[in-house]
């Protein structure tokens, strides 16, 4: 009997980010194309919505970790920085 194969490791949630997101505009991309039968449009966009809400869902983390680095006591009052010109 062989044996199940490693789970790989799980990527860094910028690089996780970054793939789902070109992932998302390569299937923009062939859906724009025209090319795609009706079921093959209805993976892509089910699949698409998918990877939008895995790419909103890493933002809204982020945009947290953020938050929490600003002002650790309140986060939700912390502000962002906006440089003076």
């Amino acid at each position: 009997m062989a044996k199940p194969a490693p789970a790989p490791a799980e990527p860094a949630p910028a690089a996780d980010f970054e793939h789902s997101l070109d992932e998302l505009e390569q299937l923009v991309a062939r859906m724009e194309g025209g090319d795609l039968s009706l079921d093959e449009s209805l993976a892509s966009f089910e699949r698409g919505i998918g990877l939008y809400r895995h790419c909103q869902q890493a933002l809204e983390q982020a945009e947290l970790r953020v938050r929490l680095l600003l002002d650790p006591e309140v986060p939700d009052s912390a502000e962002p920085f906006e440089p003076e010109l």
